[in-house]
């Protein structure tokens, strides 16, 4: 992938979506426990910046009016929700909660539901 994937003034996250712009909570999670930390990190790094005008500029339409672009980049930050838990949270026990994580199966959240909202 390369080229216009994220809305404009996003660009610094476009290396990271192919990995983590993922459809679904079920499928973030898994990405998340399949993660080294220094995947974690560095997605972290580059979108903790970028949390607050994503979430600004994607607040300006409904979910449903979303382009590509946009969706993509809801995606990343809903990614970005469970990457934060584990490198500000769970941090050097990151690996021990991801034993346990790893039998819970999310069969429904918010994120998933209805987008027209």
């Amino acid at each position: 992938m390369s080229g216009n994937l994220l809305p404009a003034g996003f660009q610094a996250l476009e290396p990271f979506v192919e990995g983590w712009a993922i459809e679904g909570s079920e499928n973030r999670l898994r990405r998340r426990l399949q993660s080294t930390p220094e995947e974690r990190e560095a997605f972290f790094e580059a979108a903790m910046p970028l949390v607050q005008p994503a979430l600004a500029q994607l607040d300006k339409k409904r979910l449903t009016e979303f382009d590509a672009a946009e969706q993509r980049l809801m995606n990343l930050m809903l990614s970005m929700a469970h990457v934060a838990h584990a490198v500000e949270v769970q941090r050097e026990d990151e690996p021990f909660h991801a034993e346990g994580a790893r039998h819970i199966t999310i069969t429904r959240s918010s994120a998933d539901s209805n987008p027209g909202l």
